[in-house]
């Protein structure tokens, strides 16, 4: 079991409010991410729930249970950080195998538990290595199989990829995915990369100043976000944003457009504007188009394109994949 409620959850460090009131229900065996901009207060959410920081008010329940006094080991959780926090004198058996230990666990029983998280970890054949001797990415593995042997009802990860490069950081996430799936365990991911958020979550928690923006699915947040801000944070490269003459037509104080929505043309379109950055990608192509009196917007196309920089081009934004935000910065029905 794995559910985790929040109930009016506030943090402060004097008067600075950090966590100024959030609600949010947990279900058992979601894939939860907290993401947003550096300061936003996820991983001091994440740390709430964990029992690393104390709450200033509110409530957080573990299955039911009211575990806001609880200390961490208390709580059930098991926390992946962003550092190993591995042992580089001890194998990488003993490694995982540490929390049980700890626990007053038999050596049999130990024994067991180490073998089946590396088999399901791929790192059977490094058990008796040390950390200095495996990669970054076996490394991570390493603490989540320490975390894994101890059962726990959720597993909380605080950015644990950031430490890795652009190639371990794709396979790490299949991998945690690929866990998720086995397990069908519990977790709550941390992490500032949206590309991160919407290649693994089941549910989004989109995070600003210490609030709750927006929740749902990768696909909810990307096709219908709530307001201006969530529009521009998920989403790779970002939606173009426009105000002025052309969003007030539209009857809205901003209006958005994904890049992959917008037609280019070098005849006639609605907006006209010049080439300054093409990059090809092979299967796309993201065209940096400066325009007159909106700055650059962004333009997906799929395959390579014959343009380049200082080519003038038209785009035009496809019919009802207009996006409109009021003066508050809200979504218009």
């Amino acid at each position: 079991m794995g559910q985790i409620t929040l109930k009016q959850v506030r943090k402060s460090f004097g008067d600075v409010h950090v966590i100024p009131g959030v609600d949010l229900d947990i279900r058992d065996g979601e894939f939860v991410v907290f993401v947003g901009p550096s300061g936003c207060g996820k991983s001091t959410l994440l740390r709430l729930i964990a029992g690393l920081e104390d709450t200033t008010s509110g409530s957080i329940s573990i299955d039911g249970k009211d575990a806001t006094s609880l200390p961490p080991a208390k709580r059930g959780l098991a926390m992946v950080f962003q550092s190993y926090a591995l042992y580089p004198h001890m194998s990488v058996r003993k490694n995982i195998a540490f929390p049980l230990k700890m626990a007053g666990m038999s050596v049999a029983d130990i024994d067991k538990k180490v073998d089946a998280a590396a088999k399901v970890l791929n790192l059977t054949s490094y058990l008796d290595r040390r950390p200095g001797q495996l990669s970054g990415g076996q490394r991570q593995r390493v603490a989540i199989g320490r975390a894994i042997v101890r059962e726990p009802a959720a597993f909380l990860f605080d950015e644990p990829l950031s430490n890795l490069d652009a190639a371990l950081r794709g396979n790490m996430r299949l991998e945690i995915t690929e866990l998720h799936q086995s397990l069908k365990t519990t977790m709550i991911y941390v992490t500032h990369d949206q590309v991160e958020a919407m290649t693994m979550a089941d549910k989004i928690v989109v995070l600003q100043a210490g609030l709750i923006e927006q929740v749902g699915s990768p696909l909810e947040l990307y096709n219908n976000p709530a307001n201006v801000f969530v529009a521009g944070f998920i989403g790779s490269p970002r939606m173009n944003l426009v105000e002025g003459p052309d969003a007030q037509a539209e009857g809205a104080n901003t209006i958005g457009v994904r890049p992959e929505h917008l037609d280019i043309s070098t005849t006639a379109g609605k907006w006209t504007g010049k080439v300054s950055v093409t990059e090809r990608l092979g299967s796309d192509t993201f065209l940096h188009v400066a325009v007159a009196g909106h700055g650059s917007m962004t333009v997906r196309a799929s395959g390579d394109v014959a343009l380049k920089h200082g080519d003038t081009v038209y785009l035009t934004p496809q019919a009802g994949r207009i996006h409109r935000f009021g003066p508050d910065g809200k979504t218009m029905a």
